[in-house]
């Protein structure tokens, strides 16, 4: 084969790099439709991504969250985005596209377009946890549940709930006190964590097995085990609140695969059509209005979603945080995690 016709072939692939589950056809049928399954590569968390792709690790698209865009602009990752050719660009929430640094850089360049976006809550078996039981978030702590807790192998969810639990909505402005005392809270939640759950499968499996009856979990795990009947609720209300995210898709810097397909990779995941199926089956919203506002009320309304301001009221948004806290918390959570 000549050198010619291998570099043609390389630029008409397309690699997605982003979180396990993803790849579920139904998030960007429009894609599949006319190309067939994009290539996916999967990351646990940001921060494993972040430094994966700094030392080389090559795709086209990838899928951070809001906490992560800024860091990946600064460190160069990123492609600036061409809203011309993003179909449904108009259509994104309005609250998605003001919240600042997110979407574009004070220059109006674009960076991210948002795709799905959620809490992270907790979440429990209701056949073996009193509601009373878990109306504080201190109940990851509690050593009635020694053993019986899972909490995600992230950095980000872990200092949400930290943070939370020390009454602080605002971690941008963590001093090093509550630094410490966000700290000694995940070093008693980790007395009776089980395991720290890397992916959806493994925490759904786990709950629906009664492995664990409590968790910190992204909207999915409800959704998916209340769907196949496993009794699980979760508690929105506590007295701490819960976390919200959003995220999104970017384009990488370097990429070597076909830029028409990124281009319409992105397009059929921001499509209208995708919004009721993610709210259904994932527990998520979806990121284009138009898609939001056709769903039935009561669809909405069962997911939460028919009062956004309701949504994110009493919530620790993961807006982008001082670099030097970021790593703060990285190492950190590495000693919590290792017993120290």
């Amino acid at each position: 084969m000549s050198s010619t016709a291998t570099v043609a072939q390389a630029t008409d692939t397309l690699t997605v790099f982003d979180w396990s589950g993803y790849e579920d056809p139904e998030l960007h049928p429009a894609y599949t439709e006319k190309y067939g399954e994009p290539d996916f590569a999967f990351f646990g968390d940001e921060e494993e991504a972040f430094q994966k792709l700094r030392s080389g690790f090559k795709a086209d698209l990838a899928h951070p969250c809001s906490q992560s865009v800024v860091k990946w602009r600064d460190a160069g990752l990123l492609e600036p985005l061409d809203p011309s050719k993003l179909k449904n660009w108009e259509e994104i929430l309005p609250g998605l596209k003001s919240m600042k640094d997110l979407m574009t850089s004070a220059d109006g360049t674009a960076w991210l377009i948002p795709f799905d976006w959620g809490n992270t809550l907790l979440t429990y078996r209701t056949d073996k946890v009193k509601a009373e039981d878990v109306q504080s978030l201190k109940a990851f702590a509690d050593p009635q549940f020694k053993d019986r807790v899972t909490i995600g192998d992230n950095v980000d969810d872990a200092y949400a709930l930290a943070s939370l639990a020390i009454g602080l909505k605002d971690w941008t402005a963590m001093t090093d006190d509550q630094f410490k005392q966000a700290s000694d809270f995940l070093r008693q939640v980790h007395k009776n964590v089980r395991f720290y759950w890397t992916d959806n499968t493994q925490i759904n499996q786990a709950m629906a097995a009664g492995e664990v009856d409590l968790a910190w979990a992204w909207n999915d795990t409800a959704t998916s085990l209340k769907n196949d009947g496993v009794p699980v609720d979760v508690n929105k209300d506590t007295d701490e609140g819960l976390s919200t995210w959003v995220c999104g898709y970017v384009r990488l810097k370097g990429a070597e695969g076909s830029e028409e397909k990124a281009y319409d990779f992105l397009n059929a995941v921001t499509d209208p059509a995708v919004s009721k199926y993610m709210i259904e089956s994932w527990g998520y919203g979806h990121s284009n209005a138009k898609g939001m506002a056709a769903i039935d009320e009561a669809t909405l309304k069962s997911s939460g979603y028919d009062n956004v301001e309701k949504f994110t009221g009493n919530t620790l948004f993961q807006s982008p945080m001082p670099s030097e806290i970021r790593q703060k918390m990285i190492a950190e959570f590495e000693k919590i995690k290792a017993g120290y």
